[in-house]
């Protein structure tokens, strides 16, 4: 049996998270931190205030940096590399990040670019996202396309499990389909929290200020595959794969399932929350799925590792 690892992307922020790492890191989340984002992540992460949290050039290097310490404190006490890694949208920066790719202040840096240049693409008109419920894939690329036809902006951002498809596009799109999402099967539509429309052509502008950073940064020789979010397959060129992934969907589900069809039979959730463990549960149902979100995890952790390994 192997095992993979996955990092979580925005949307499981919260007040107080990371409030056992930030002591134990002061080489990943202090001072040095601090300089390259030009705020206090202890003091954002720690006290808020959540609106300030909830921002997209804010979040963005916070569930990053907290992620990345997470799977330092595991990484040594674990006798076998990750069969492969993944993260949701930002987290595949942490998975490549956790295989050698990218260094983690290189990382850092970029990811802090990516969360600014795609804050000002949402600030340029008003758009958004919805998660909906009860849809197949089919369905939901179906209704993207039909209001497409008519003159709308609509399309499958983020495919995260059987059943559970996101959806985005301009304010007036995400009313449509709240209004039609029904007829095309779907059981509930949830409008997310979100600055904007990611992962669509909303996000064009912020191409250029995130090929800028790419091309600042060092890619190394990967240990172990990271599968990509727009191909469902290990990266080969991070440095397109990423500026790709900024207008393009999040093919979550495909990359579990493709997983599962590798031979993986353990997903280990890193980071704030539970989310990408939710979804392999769902995907990939006969799999052993845990979650590592504090540093009291990690003798578990390693020992459902040391199980699988064995």
């Amino acid at each position: 049996m192997t095992f993979a690892i996955l990092f979580p992307g925005q949307g499981i922020q919260h007040v107080g998270m990371g409030a056992d790492l930030f002591d134990r890191h002061p080489d990943l989340l202090g001072p040095q931190a601090d300089d390259i984002l030009g705020w206090s992540l202890r003091d954002l992460c720690l006290n808020g205030p959540e609106s300030e949290l909830l921002r997209t050039d804010h979040v963005q290097p916070a569930i990053y940096a907290l992620s990345y310490a997470l799977w330092h404190e595991l990484a040594p006490l674990v006798g076998e590399a990750p069969f492969a890694a993944a993260g949701h949208s930002l987290g595949e920066y942490t998975a490549l990040t956790a295989a050698g790719v990218i260094d983690f202040q290189a990382g850092l840096e970029l990811v802090a670019a990516r969360g600014r240049a795609m804050a000002e693409a949402a600030g340029r008109e008003p758009s958004g996202m919805a998660a909906v419920l009860g849809i197949d894939d089919d369905a939901a690329e179906k209704a993207a396309m039909e209001r497409r036809a008519a003159g709308g902006r609509l399309w499958v951002a983020n495919f995260n499990g059987p059943g559970q498809v996101v959806l985005a596009g301009g304010a007036h799109d995400l009313d449509w389909l709240a209004e039609r999402a029904a007829d095309f099967g779907a059981r509930k539509v949830i409008p997310l929290k979100v600055a904007g429309a990611f992962h669509t052509p909303f996000m064009e502008t912020a191409v250029g200020p995130l090929a800028d950073a790419l091309d600042r940064v060092e890619f190394g020789e990967a240990a172990f595959p990271v599968w990509a979010n727009l191909t469902a397959r290990p990266v080969e060129d991070p440095r397109t794969t990423l500026l790709q992934q900024v207008v393009g969907p999040v093919r979550f589900t495909q990359t579990l399932s493709g997983m599962g069809d590798a031979g993986v039979r353990m997903f280990l959730h890193i980071g704030p929350g539970n989310v990408t463990a939710t979804m392999a549960k769902r995907t990939v149902p006969h799999s052993e799925v845990h979650s590592f979100s504090h540093v009291a995890d990690v003798d578990e952790a390693v020992q459902r590792i040391g199980s699988l390994i064995q």
